[in-house]
């Protein structure tokens, strides 16, 4: 994942916002690498895609871009999951059903990711009966789910390019549920339509050249200028 920097409870007009600033350096299986530029393509591909789903009136605490590689939010309290959203088969589900890595699925699997270990999947109940998710905020949270995957898989569809996995973080002010984290290598998986389009895998980016490869790529598709 990319690495960043928190600027907390800086004064605005009105209330308070936080300043997100994108680092060139990148966590790969608990090593730092060094990425030259990945915090400004990450920075402006999020800004992308923040601004994108905006228009199909999905919430987001995304404020506005903030020099290079900072990005701009409204102060919320982030819920302490993660949601992944899975279009295709990856390498542990293809394992469990005995399908093909990287086969479409025919409706979406929600996943429900709790901390950072490889044992992080958790269940709705769990949520709920732990206190971290209340039934109402999680009918809101997998509504979101639904339509940030339908609306992206649509922008990738028609770009060539299937999307295979989107991980989405979610915060909440005043009972309103928001969507926050980023748009990176870690948290956006797309492979190309065709078969015969020599692709790097994002499941494996494991050097400097492969993050930054495929970082350009999202770039480039979400026609950052």
């Amino acid at each position: 994942m990319i690495e960043t920097l928190l600027h907390k409870d800086i004064p605005m007009d009105e209330g308070n916002y936080q300043l997100l600033e994108y680092l060139d350096s990148y966590q790969v299986n608990g090593k730092k690498v060094k990425v030259k530029d990945i915090g400004k393509k990450v920075a402006l591909t999020s800004a992308f895609f923040f601004d994108y789903l905006k228009e199909y009136h999905v919430p987001t605490t995304f404020l506005r871009k903030d020099g290079d590689n900072s990005l701009k939010f409204s102060v919320c309290n982030e819920l302490a999951f993660r949601v992944k959203i899975l279009n295709h088969a990856d390498k542990r589900n293809s394992k469990i059903f005995g399908m093909k890595e990287g086969t479409e699925l025919n409706l979406p699997v929600f996943e429900f990711h709790y901390g950072c270990g490889k044992e992080s999947i958790i269940s709705e109940s769990h949520l709920i009966a732990f206190d971290l998710c209340s039934t109402e905020d999680m009918k809101l949270v997998t509504r979101m789910c639904s339509k940030i995957n339908a609306v992206l898989k649509s922008f990738f569809d028609r770009r060539n390019e299937n999307l295979a996995e989107v991980c989405c973080h979610f915060g909440k002010t005043d009972d309103k549920i928001f969507l926050i984290g980023d748009f990176s290598p870690a948290s956006i998986k797309i492979f190309p339509k065709n078969d015969s389009v020599k692709a790097i895998n994002p499941y494996k980016l494991t050097t400097a050249a492969e993050i930054r490869k495929y970082t350009d790529l999202l770039f480039n598709i979400a026609s950052v200028k």
